[in-house]
């Protein structure tokens, strides 16, 4: 079996490619002439990546600013980096060629496998001048004051300016400071490229995230993650942004060889084999082999809150809450202030819960005027963490509208909130059998995606709360639910304390 050479998804070129049109075709023939051949898809690859607008080497530029491959593990990413990168300082005579990983190792190794080619053939080795190695140093100077340079994804790589980025394994940049950082070396530079390379991340990628997010909203959004994860409309994208991937088919059967195949366009050409990936999806979880070898994106390669199917088993289109039933509304705040959601929480006609987000605000102030025209309608239940939560202040202020009833939850009443809340979820896990209220709720991303990536901390005593800060998706959605449905399940408890407890003495009982 070979693999597939042309990506499932790529940017499209504005014109035909030629020689006049894409410096691939000469980045080619330079590895070619060094001995040093490219594979078909890396070919393909160099020839759509290094289009360009205007005529070289005149008035020219690249028609990317960013270029983002995504292609399984073990493909041969690293061997077309070096090749890359010496071609720019070589060929175009790129005076700052930056290399970079978020593993500086990495970084290196693509350095010294750079290095040891250069010394190894006479056409090249006659223009080197001097490799510098010390404590976290790697840099390699040409007689003619072309550079390639190791740098750090973070704050310290400021204060150069590149026409050439390599930003490898892009997937481990879990914040923006070093693409801030290192990115802005560009803006300076009227035909600089960055170039990252990568498999596929989850969700604590947050910058590959964002910019295959971008991309695919421009491409009409094929995978359908523009409109999961909120969208972006066309003119939110820049055409700027070129996007090369190398994936199989979102939830495809992961025995499928031609699938295989979509994801590893190195299969039988020498790098890789149909043996080795069959050893891998035969030993590997499942996640672990989407993600390393299908290039598919999973939520979260983190522990997850909920067990393994437990919360889309809770996924129920026509659920909704009784009309009889009493409503609980639930508050909180995202970790950094942006977000505010509000959720319902109320008991269906067969005694389960129903859970659901009625509201998302990014204007915070919005919140109070919600409640506000709402509770003069009649009265409201409101749930929140009562200390130590974003939410904690603006909602103590909510409570004191007309028909606000306040239900803060705090200490052991919000641990052992978060256990019911946990225990009714946990009860609908696939292949189990769990008695007590189990926790329904609409398929709504907001609130889908935070189930299945939210981190928890220890209260300790085994006690758990969801962790705002750690937790890479915003799960103020979620926690919301979690909050509303504590309080309701609380109220129920207590009423059938004060059943027993009228009950143990022989008082008269009423029933409304």
């Amino acid at each position: 079996m070979k693999g597939i050479i042309e990506p499932r998804i790529f940017t499209p070129p504005l014109r035909e490619l030629t020689p006049e049109t894409s410096l691939g075709f000469l980045f080619i023939e330079f590895c070619e002439s060094l001995g040093q051949p490219l594979l078909l898809w890396q070919q393909w690859l160099s020839i759509h990546a290094l289009e360009i607008v205007g005529d070289y080497p005149q008035d020219w530029h690249f028609r990317f600013r960013y270029v983002v491959v995504l292609v399984s593990r073990q493909n041969g990413k690293t061997y077309w980096f070096k090749l890359l990168g010496i071609f720019f300082n070589y060929v175009l005579e790129t005076k700052l060629v930056i290399g970079t990983a978020q593993n500086l190792d990495k970084a290196n190794d693509t350095f010294e496998e750079a290095v040891d080619l250069i010394e190894s053939t006479p056409t090249l080795d006659r223009l080197f001048d001097k490799a510098l190695r010390g404590a976290g140093k790697r840099e390699y100077h040409l007689k003619t004051g072309e550079r390639w340079k190791v740098v750090a994804t973070n704050r310290r790589g400021r204060g150069w300016s590149s026409d050439l980025i390599l930003m490898d394994e892009i997937r481990e940049q879990t914040d923006w400071e070093g693409w801030s950082a290192i990115s802005k070396t560009m803006l300076a530079r009227p035909s600089a490229i960055l170039v990252a390379v990568s498999n596929a991340g989850d969700a604590t990628s947050v910058v590959l995230r964002h910019l295959r997010l971008q991309a695919h909203a421009q491409l009409g959004d094929p995978d359908h993650v523009a409109q999961n994860r909120g969208g972006l409309g066309g003119e939110d994208v820049d055409d700027s942004l070129g996007l090369f991937e190398w994936s199989s088919t979102p939830d495809c059967d992961i025995h499928d060889k031609t699938e295989w195949a979509r994801a590893n366009p190195s299969l039988g050409y020498g790098f890789l084999t149909e043996r080795a990936l069959q050893s891998a999806v035969n030993t590997d979880p499942e996640k672990v082999f989407r993600t390393e070898c299908l290039c598919q994106w999973v939520e979260t390669l983190l522990p997850q809150p909920f067990p393994d199917g437990a919360w889309d088993a809770g996924t129920d289109p026509a659920s909704f809450i009784a009309p009889e039933s009493e409503i609980y509304y639930g508050i909180d705040m995202s970790a950094d202030r942006r977000w505010v959601s509000i959720a319902a929480c109320g008991q269906r006609e067969d005694g389960h819960y129903h859970v659901e987000v009625i509201a998302r605000m990014p204007d915070i102030s919005k919140a109070v005027d919600w409640f506000r025209s709402r509770s003069q309608r009649g009265k409201m239940n409101l749930a929140f963490q009562g200390r130590g939560a974003p939410v904690s202040g603006m909602a103590e202020e909510i409570c004191t509208l007309p028909n606000i009833t306040r239900c803060a939850l705090e200490g052991p009443e919000l641990t052992n909130g978060w256990a019911r809340f946990y225990d009714g979820v946990a009860a609908l896990e696939p292949g189990t059998v769990k008695s007590g209220a189990k926790i329904y709720h609409l398929p709504q991303p907001v609130l889908d995606t935070p189930a299945k990536t939210m981190q928890l901390r220890q209260m300790g005593g085994g006690m758990e709360l969801p962790d705002r800060v750690k937790s890479p998706d915003e799960c103020s959605p979620l926690i919301a639910c979690f909050v509303a449905m504590a309080a309701a399940s609380q109220k129920q408890k207590e009423d059938k304390k004060i059943y027993e407890s009228a009950y143990a003495h022989g008082a008269e009982l009423i029933f409304l």
